[in-house]
């Protein structure tokens, strides 16, 4: 008989989680789903050299700007295009370059390294297949970091999910107290 009180408190749950999490795809202004992934090849770059820019997924014009390169357009049709990084940029810091894409209005942002070294030529990353060695522990653990998941903190979401928890809390609270009470008579 329990388990019959618990399923709509169960149902109510699943059903709000649903509602509240993140959809798969960027939706773009027409409704469509969005695969826009843009990329810069090699993601670290000397001052003077080139670099490639990749607009995978967008079928429209992009526009990529940042403050190191000149504003470059990458056509409709085509998926790269190259820019020279400035020579006065400065060494060892990291740059952001924002794709626009023009089909679907998405904008994305993509972070460049700027090394002392010398690479002139946009060098391809190597295919690798994981051996003992490569896959053994680096003494010293992994720098972590936060992996893109620090953001703009959504009130509505922040509101939702303490909802949520509150209503766990009383629900569990509500039949701790009436086993309680049903164990006394």
């Amino acid at each position: 008989m329990r388990a019959i009180r618990v399923a709509p408190l169960a149902l109510l749950g699943a059903s709000a989680l649903t509602l509240l999490a993140p959809p798969a795809a960027h939706a773009a202004p027409d409704g469509a789903t969005s695969t826009f992934n843009p990329t810069i090849t090699p993601s670290v770059i000397a001052p003077g050299g080139r670099v490639t820019l990749g607009a995978g997924g967008c079928t429209g014009e992009t526009t990529v700007t940042s403050g190191i390169f000149d504003t470059t357009t990458i056509p409709s049709g085509s998926t790269t295009a190259t820019a020279t990084i400035d020579t006065d940029a400065r060494r060892g810091a990291v740059y952001a370059v924002t794709f626009a894409c023009g089909s679907t209005g998405t904008s994305r942002n993509v972070n460049l390294t700027i090394t002392g070294g010398a690479t002139s030529t946009p060098t391809p990353t190597p295919t690798t297949v994981p051996t003992a060695s490569s896959t053994a522990l680096v003494p010293g653990g992994v720098r972590g970091g936060l992996g893109g998941s620090s953001g703009a903190t959504d009130t509505v979401e922040v509101a939702a999910g303490a909802a949520l928890v509150a209503t766990a809390a009383a629900g569990a609270l509500y039949f701790a107290r009436r086993r309680t009470a049903d164990r006394r008579h």
